[in-house]
């Protein structure tokens, strides 16, 4: 390190904190404070491995200062000269990363019967924390209202969770039949909804599987004018179309994609077989996947990973850790167990030919220069649990093939630039927020060492992540 770098850091971690971001520290509510474990002005993280989250190669002994929830400095740690007064923790034989920022995350949770998607408000909050996400994006509100108030009381400090994006209700026609959803009546109905939902707070937008192209295009328009992002869940409108209309993002990458079922009618939602089936029998690596990619990543198109939902149609796939497990009511835990049983151990799946396939498109589309970013959707018939499969998505990523530094950076830096906060979260480095993951081990040698979290810094307030862990046991599925 130079004299005069030594010199900047040196300043900096005397506490010289922008005001604005001093004065986001919230103050803690009592529920809130029985999960922290560090709570003080300066805080100094010592001899840690460090992953930065820009994809460069792991630093080892390392010391990260944090001032008023901000990091002030980063470097060797016989370089970092400790200010007066810090808390200093030791963590050798640790590694720190950005906390994630993950962009397909959802506060409702599949509980079958009449209420088909069921608020959890109380643990899902704590669970994304607990597994490391400080920052999530809620593709898609099934109660937005709710969604709106929790991120208020997390905010303040009311309650502990991660910073929130949170995306209004879905805009979708009248095909999914689902009475928590509107159905779309026309274009103008499009635009309508995103007026009104933009007005109350909703920073983020998601197209659903039927709706028109005149519907999407709408929605995109007025999500634009109100300088917003808006993804999308497709079926009916095609990648190619939706991109040609202006959409910022897709979800869950070719195997959602209509663009390549024979016959396919306008505006029209093909039966679900016939998408799985075009994807199954086309080659990811053939000319017009590779085109439908170029033009895709030449629109600017970004692409949400989401292996761990799919990961669950599929055979012979590695059980749910028991933390996921216990984390879920009885009755939840049943229809999750029921719905593994009906998988089964049938490896000729079609499920098992499409994971692959998604795998291979996600490090298409990266190597073509595509934004690839993570979620872990907690749908499908419940066994995506918050927090638990935020790490297993990481894990996904890296048997997909991407290296466990490309992995950790899609899911931390890649999430942050497409929510236009790279500037504040999603990498370590001086002058950003102190929203950091320690964990056990080191996920460079070996990727499940993601699942040993110890503590979550959001702001530079420390979290247990296993007590927060323990705090939802028994209950997702209920609130």
């Amino acid at each position: 390190m130079t004299l005069s770098k030594t010199i900047a850091v040196a300043v900096s971690c005397i506490g010289l904190v922008p005001a604005a971001l001093a004065a986001q520290h919230p103050h803690l509510s009592e529920q809130t404070k029985q999960y922290v474990v560090v709570d003080t002005t300066i805080v100094a993280l010592r001899h840690v491995r460090v992953i930065d989250g820009t994809g460069a190669a792991p630093r080892d002994d390392q010391t990260i200062v944090l001032t008023h929830g901000v990091i002030t400095a980063v470097g060797d740690a016989g370089m970092i000269a400790v200010p007066a007064g810090a808390q200093i923790l030791d963590l050798a034989g640790r590694t720190v990363l950005p906390g994630l920022v993950m962009v397909h995350e959802h506060m409702f949770y599949p509980t079958g019967g009449v209420a088909i998607y069921n608020e959890n408000a109380y643990s899902f909050p704590k669970l994304y924390l607990a597994g490391g996400a400080t920052t999530i994006r809620t593709a898609g509100s099934m109660e937005p209202y709710a969604d709106l108030n929790l991120k208020a009381m997390i905010d303040t400090g009311a309650v502990p969770g991660p910073k929130m994006d949170v995306t209004g209700p879905y805009i979708e026609g009248p095909g999914l039949g689902l009475y928590q959803v509107h159905p779309l009546t026309s274009p103008a109905d499009a635009t309508d909804m995103v007026r009104y939902w933009a007005e109350h707070g909703a920073t983020s937008f998601k197209l659903y599987m039927d709706v028109s192209r005149a519907e999407l295009g709408a929605a995109v328009a007025e999500a634009h004018r109100h300088g917003l992002k808006i993804t999308g869940h497709l079926c009916s409108v095609t990648f190619r179309e939706a991109a040609g209309l202006g959409i910022d993002n897709l979800e869950h990458g070719i195997l959602v994609a209509s663009d390549f079922v024979r016959d396919k009618k306008p505006d029209a939602c093909p039966a679900p077989p016939a998408v799985v089936t075009s994807i199954a029998a086309i080659d990811i690596g053939g000319d017009s996947v590779s085109a439908l990619i170029r033009d895709l990543v030449a629109k600017h198109v970004a692409m949400t990973s989401t292996l761990g939902v799919f990961e669950t149609f599929v055979s012979r796939r590695p059980p749910i850790v028991a933390g996921a497990l216990e984390a879920m009511t009885p009755e939840a835990r049943v229809q999750y167990l029921q719905g593994r049983a009906r998988v089964g151990d049938d490896t000729s799946s079609l499920w098992t030919t499409l994971l692959r396939k998604e795998m291979q498109f996600e490090r298409a589309y990266a190597a073509a220069g595509g934004l690839v970013l993570s979620g872990s959707d907690p749908t499908g018939y419940g066994g995506v649990v918050p927090g638990y499969s935020n790490q297993r998505e990481i894990e996904l990523l890296v048997e997909a093939g991407f290296t466990p530094v490309e992995a950790i950076k899609i899911s931390t830096l890649n999430g942050a630039q497409y929510l236009g906060r790279a500037d504040h979260v999603g990498s370590i480095a001086v002058g950003k927020a102190a929203d950091l993951l320690v964990v056990r081990g080191d996920p460079t040698a070996r990727i499940r060492d993601i699942e040993n979290a110890e503590t979550v810094f959001k702001d530079g307030i420390g979290y247990d992540s296993q007590r927060l862990f323990q705090s939802a046991r028994g209950a997702v599925g209920l609130h």
